[in-house]
């Protein structure tokens, strides 16, 4: 795998002494080497710490996860704060229970420049789970005002829209930036409140800016190209993405990530890709950002071979489509909660792929695709439509302009499906009111109820033994 750095020549990437997540996947990158992380997180902080311990030693270059619980999520702190008294399992870290002293020895000599942790969460309104994750020393989360609120719940888009503003203004401040250019502590709303926020989110004693770090640029991943998992057109994962970025960069964060989840035709992977790039250099410019790619999303295959034979897969499409990152599934993906050894197995399986891959060269031609045109007619449709990104999408939901297949969310107009091809391409079957191309819409085609269950379960067909191929 060769590769040139992510956003290389940006004046904003960050220095080569940086402790910053961004950084650590950037020398990753220019080094050749894919980043692949778990999706991992426990109640118990000692589990929770062997979990990263395991990760950090694993024969792949990896970063960490706290992924955090349901309870936390929801800001259901009372019910997460029993659960702990009681000795209740958690599905996942409950950061803003434990006290700030127990995250950080859970931390200690783990979180570092050679292994940066995430935290991982779901959550529509994340001021609080932010302002924890500041507390213990850490400044790498993910989300988004659109992908962590339309298909988690029912919380109203525009409470998520200004909560994520209030969000985005507290990570900028840890790093010195404010949502208005300036200094941490702008005078925009955004930034009061995040003022608010912060009066306990101290960095941890230990954090390298406090040594004088040149850089510490705190990190934003947009969990925009997941909506729903699957049956999502990739030009719609691939719009909602950037759009998510430039909503990160207009608030102040400097250091990105945009994401991508794996879907049913790896030659339209390869050109969302392409067209994640192609937006991402055209609109963050000067920001330091690298590509992620999620491991298949969907239904996922029952065997074991089927499933690793999949996360083998994405590991091909990350390389191969010059991505940075991975985020891996596992083997156990389709009967439990994944154990920390299916997780350590997980990501050993997509390092392996990885080291066996290539990356292909960009080609002018990659521009010249369907997905490429949709995605790039949605994302400037929806930024025409107000100077602040934050309103823009909330009219371009409210017109149906930006419009989710399958999502009940109350703000989603309802009007778009999908259906899969039969060269197994994701395609629209209804655009509704979106803005797209007269190719998107002399493909559509009804799509009946046992097509939709049929086509749920494509991937997981495809990879199990005697499956579709």
């Amino acid at each position: 795998m060769t590769t040139a750095p992510p956003s290389a020549g940006s004046p904003d990437a960050p220095a080569a002494g940086s402790a910053s997540f961004g950084a650590f996947v950037a020398r990753a990158y220019a080094r050749g080497e894919l980043v692949v992380q778990p999706r991992m997180g426990f109640g118990d902080p000692g589990l929770m710490r062997e979990g990263l311990e395991r990760t950090r030693a694993a024969e792949a270059v990896t970063v960490g996860t706290l992924t955090l619980d349901s309870y936390t999520r929801v800001n259901d702190l009372p019910a997460a704060r029993r659960a702990v008294a009681e000795g209740v399992p958690l599905n996942g870290y409950p950061l803003c229970t434990h006290s700030p002293a127990v995250s950080r020895d859970l931390l200690d000599g783990v979180h570092g420049p050679r292994f940066p942790v995430q935290v991982r969460h779901g959550s529509p309104k994340p001021e609080h789970i932010v302002a924890a994750l500041l507390s213990v020393g850490l400044d790498a989360t993910e989300g988004g005002p659109v992908s962590y609120c339309l298909p988690y719940g029912r919380t109203r888009l525009d409470e998520a829209v200004a909560s994520w503003r209030t969000a985005c203004a507290m990570l900028a401040a840890a790093g010195g930036t404010a949502p208005d250019g300036g200094t941490a502590g702008g005078g925009t709303a955004a930034g009061r409140a995040a003022g608010r926020w912060r009066a306990d989110a101290r960095p941890a004693e230990d954090e390298p800016a406090s040594q004088g770090d040149p850089v510490r640029l705190p990190h934003l991943e947009s969990f925009g190209g997941c909506m729903l998992g699957q049956l999502c057109p990739p030009s719609m994962l691939v719009a909602i993405s950037v759009l998510e970025g430039v909503f990160f960069a207009r608030h102040g964060l400097r250091s990105i990530s945009l994401s991508y989840a794996q879907q049913t035709s790896p030659a339209q992977d390869l050109e969302a890709m392409a067209a994640l790039r192609a937006l991402s250099d055209e609109l963050l410019p000067d920001i330091d950002r690298h590509l992620v790619v999620y491991a298949y999303m969907g239904v996922y295959p029952t065997t074991r071979s089927g499933a690793l034979s999949l996360l083998e897969a994405a590991a091909r499409l990350a390389v191969e489509s010059g991505a940075a990152r991975l985020i891996v599934k596992t083997a156990a993906e389709a009967h439990r909660i994944p154990t920390i050894a299916d997780n350590v197995e997980a990501l050993e399986t997509a390092a392996r792929a990885a080291r066996a891959a290539v990356r292909r060269p960009p080609v002018a031609s990659g521009l010249d695709t369907e997905v490429y045109a949709e995605a790039r007619a949605l994302v400037h449709t929806v930024l025409g439509l107000h100077e602040d990104i934050g309103e823009a999408l909330l009219l371009a939901f409210r017109q149906g302009l930006l419009d989710i297949p399958f999502c009940l969310h109350p703000d989603n107009a309802g009007l778009a499906r999908s259906f899969i091809d039969s060269d197994g391409r994701l395609r629209w079957s209804d655009t509704g009111r979106l803005p797209l191309p007269v190719t998107a819409v002399a493909a559509a085609r009804k799509l009946t109820s046992a097509d939709l269950l049929t086509a749920l379960t494509r991937v997981q067909r495809t990879y199990d033994p005697g499956g579709i191929r």
